[in-house]
């Protein structure tokens, strides 16, 4: 299937009519001055080499030539290329917290799109490394599976919201424990990590007991706290603030010991997120000193270029329009 990647300059192609109509338009003007000076049928005796063909010969090759250079700068392109590589690196699962509490605005704009560009900006960064997404509040959901389609994982992460997972609360386990069975199935041995980008404020169920299952599975836990201790209200998409059943507003607080504490039985490390220095950075850097592991990957590259077809087709036709004379002569060409 061909699309094109910049469809806007297929309006040249509207330009075509109206040379034809300029063009029947000069002609006539052309022909009714020369009729002031005579018979016409006479003057085109003593005029033997015009010719009413060829210019519309040129026009038509003009005409095409411009057709083929708008779909060229176009730039049509076929169907994207699969393409499998070969790599050795780490696998990571980042867990991102998309509950309410995350709209706090302790961090600019607020805690989520602040850890969402942390990620953006690490996307940018790895080369061989396999990353994967989940999101989690009540539930957890796989986002984006193992990959190291960088590309998709930004696309991916520019949908998320908190809106992504439709039961709030925040189950922490439920993160860990699908990350565990989001790693891809060929890989063993080390070199697999979870991050998880939460505030900390667990009220469903026992994660430390979730990081110790994967560190028996050889799996890392890291735990990247985003908040204030001393807390921040929640606001909502009405404006106002989020309210308990009593009607006090609702401050959330970054929990650091139950942080400190997944990352220990996870046998990771726990870090508390900055405004100008996020953090994840530095554990990933940490995660790479784990053993890498060899991996193929099937990722999608850019769709197939065609617009140098199109530029050598309207390249042909404007020559042939600049050399075919208006007059006639022994010759096709001037």
């Amino acid at each position: 299937m061909i699309q094109f990647a910049q469809v806007e300059y297929l309006n040249l192609i509207l330009l075509i009519p109206f040379l034809f109509i300029f063009h029947a338009i000069n002609r006539r003007v052309r022909r009714k001055r020369i009729e002031r000076f005579g018979d016409r049928v006479l003057l085109e005796r003593l005029m033997p080499n015009a010719s009413r063909v060829r210019g519309w010969i040129k026009l038509i090759f003009l005409s095409i030539a411009i057709f083929f250079f708008a779909i060229g700068l176009s730039r049509p392109q076929l169907g994207a290329r699969i393409k499998e590589i070969e790599g050795k690196g780490i696998e990571l699962m980042i867990a991102l917290d998309v509950s309410n509490s995350m709209l706090a605005q302790d961090y600019y704009p607020n805690r989520l799109e602040r850890a969402k560009l942390a990620i953006s900006r690490l996307a940018d960064k790895l080369k061989e490394d396999r990353i994967g997404l989940i999101v989690f509040a009540g539930q957890a959901f796989v986002q984006l599976p193992i990959t190291t389609d960088y590309v998709s994982a930004k696309i991916f992460l520019n949908s998320i919201n908190t809106n992504s997972v439709p039961v709030q609360g925040t189950s922490l386990s439920d993160a860990i424990n699908l990350s565990i069975k989001s790693f891809s199935s060929e890989s063993k041995g080390g070199g697999k990590a979870i991050v998880l980008i939460t505030d900390g404020e667990n009220h469903e169920d026992d994660p430390i007991a979730a990081a110790k299952t994967a560190r028996e599975l050889g799996i890392v836990v890291y735990t990247l706290g985003i908040g204030s201790q001393e807390g921040k209200p929640i606001p909502l998409e009405s404006g106002e603030l989020l309210k308990d059943r009593d009607g006090n507003i609702v401050v959330t607080k970054l929990d650091e010991p139950t942080l400190v504490n997944i990352a220990e039985a996870g046998g990771g490390r726990y870090v508390r997120a900055g405004n100008s220095e996020f953090g994840l950075e530095a554990i990933v850097e940490q995660i790479r000193s784990l053993d890498k592991q060899q991996f193929r990957s099937v990722v999608f590259e850019d769709f197939n270029e065609q617009y140098m077809y199109f530029f050598g087709i309207a390249l042909l036709f404007f020559i042939l329009e600049f050399f075919i004379s208006e007059r006639k002569g022994r010759n096709f060409f001037k």
